[in-house]
Order: C-alpha cells, then structure tokens, then sequence
C-alpha cells in the first residue's frame, strides 16, 4: 500500500509537471510511428493514394497508477487527381489526473518532382481540451493553491505545418505540430498550461535484401524546448509482403519488439512491447501498443514494397 501510493505521488507531480510552467516533453509518443506518421506531419495526408484509416491504442508503463493511457484514430485520402490530401486526427491521452483530447484536420498539397519522387507541403488546423482533476491524484502539500481548483475544458487552438518528401521506397519530413505557444490559466490564475513547440524530424528507406525480404530502417527525431532531444531508431523486416519483425530504440528510455501482419490486401495489424530501460523501469513492466491500419484500395493492390 505504501509502495502504491508512492507511486501515485509520483505520478501527479509528473503529470503536474507536464501541464505547468515548468517546460517538458507534452505530446505523446509511439513506438509504431513509421505507421502513424499523420498524427506528426500533416504532409503525409493523402500519401497512400487511397483512403487510409488507422487505429492505435498505447498502454504506457504497465502497473504504474496514473500512467499514460493514449488512444489515436486518423483517415486521410487524396482528393481525385488534384494534389490535394485531407485527413482527420483524432487523440484521446490521458496521465495521472489530466486528461486532454485533440482534433485535428489536416490539408495537403503534392508536387511531383519526378516519375518516383513526391514532395507535399501539409498545414494543420484544429484544437485540443484540457481538463485535470486534482481529486484522482494525491500530493503532499493539501493547502496548495495550485491544487484548489481544477482544470476544466481548457481550449487549446493547434496550427502547424510540415513537409514531406517520398517515393516508393524512402521517406522524409520535418514537421511543426503546433506553432502556438499558449498559456491557460484556472479561474484563480494558479494552474497554468502551456504549450510549448514540438520539433519533427522523421525518416526511412525500403531495402531489397531478397526477394521474398524487404528491410526498412527508420528514425524520428523531436526536440522540445527544455526537454532531452528524444531520437528512436528502428528497423522493421517485411517477408513475403505479409510478415513483419522489427526492433526499435528510443535514446536512453527503452527497446522494444514489433510485429505486424497482413492479414488481407486491405488490413494491417501491429503490435509493439516496450521495455523501459531508464529509471522508470523498476517501478512498471513495460509498454504495449496495439495497432489497426485499413486501406481502401479501390481495386488496387497495396503498394509494395511501401509498408509506411
């Protein structure tokens, strides 16, 4: 009991932490991010060249109370012939006593540099609510006034943009998510959140080892002011177009383990463990992350060997 509550103090003041005046990493993360690249670029909108829906779940941190609990949803599709990519993301992420919901559309637009090469400008719209309830955590100090009230429905306005370069076999983007900085205060002035700028850089290529084996190394990049640069490297192999294994290393955090299957032309199913490797790892047992990708063809095969 002692042990649990401990933990429960720890994770409120991470969570204060994380929506204060004190600067961190805020929006969440993934391990399947090489799958998930729209929730960080708005240029991959439309990318696939069919209507493309995704779903991914991410249990962070296993056993610990109040850790990050985050659900995603996104579609995007081309707009006919035109250049044009559109597409919704949608994130519920919950830690601790905070919970916060995004909603985002996304817009972009296509150059074709040459017969493989693609480059798309994308820009973001949308907003995010904040809503933290001190009552499901436990701190130290009760007479603390910036636990007197709670955060309710805070609305957080999101504009940001990204540019993404493709072809077949490779990709690369660098993306801002949300270009405003915004402070929201409780009706006292005592809670503060704000959000601060998230630095995207992604990248990947396709190999043909054999011809039953395609490799794909990859890597994302973020930088958040008064946050440790966060850099995952990974490497995903593809056997028959349907089989996927793969291994991923985020910078002194964790390693993890994916695995993915095509279980038609159409369905995608990926799943990915994390063990923590920093200090957070005596007090939880890893990570899952659970991922559904579905493709609207329109009578055509899936894109090989892209399996991004």
């Amino acid at each position: 009991m002692k042990f649990k509550l401990k933990i429960t103090v720890f994770i409120s003041v991470f969570a204060l932490l994380r929506f204060s005046n004190s600067y961190g990493q805020q929006d969440p993360h993934f391990t399947q991010y090489m799958y998930n690249t729209m929730s960080i670029n708005p240029g991959y909108a439309g990318s696939t060249g069919s209507l493309t829906l995704t779903s991914l779940a991410r249990v962070q941190w296993v056993g610990l109370d109040g850790a990050p609990n985050t659900q995603t949803f996104s579609a995007h599709a081309p707009v006919g012939y035109s250049g044009l990519g559109v597409g919704l993301n949608f994130v519920n992420d919950r830690i601790g006593p905070a919970n916060e919901v995004f909603l985002d559309g996304n817009l972009s637009y296509t150059i074709r540099l040459s017969e493989v090469g693609n480059f798309a400008i994308g820009l973001r719209l949308g907003g995010r609510i904040l809503n933290v309830d001190w009552d499901k955590g436990i701190f130290r100090d009760q007479s603390d006034l910036a636990f007197a009230n709670n955060i309710s429905n805070d609305f957080l306005p999101t504009v940001g943009a990204g540019f993404y370069y493709y072809t077949d076999k490779s990709y690369f983007g660098i993306s801002v998510p949300n270009f405003l900085e915004t402070e929201h205060f409780d009706n006292e002035r005592f809670s503060v959140a704000q959000e601060e700028l998230h630095f995207f850089l992604i990248g990947g290529h396709v190999f043909n080892v054999r011809e039953n084996l395609k490799l794909k190394p990859a890597f994302i990049a973020k930088a958040v002011r008064g946050a440790p640069l966060s850099f995952d490297v990974s490497a995903n192999a593809l056997f028959y177009d349907r089989f996927t294994l793969g291994l991923a290393y985020r910078w002194q955090d964790s390693v993890s383990g994916l695995v993915g299957f095509q279980a038609t032309s159409n369905l995608f199913l990926g799943y990915a463990y994390d063990l923590t490797t920093s200090d957070y790892r005596f007090y939880n047992s890893g990570t899952h992350e659970f991922m559904l990708r579905y493709n609207f063809l329109s009578g055509t095969k899936l894109k090989s060997p892209r399996f991004f």
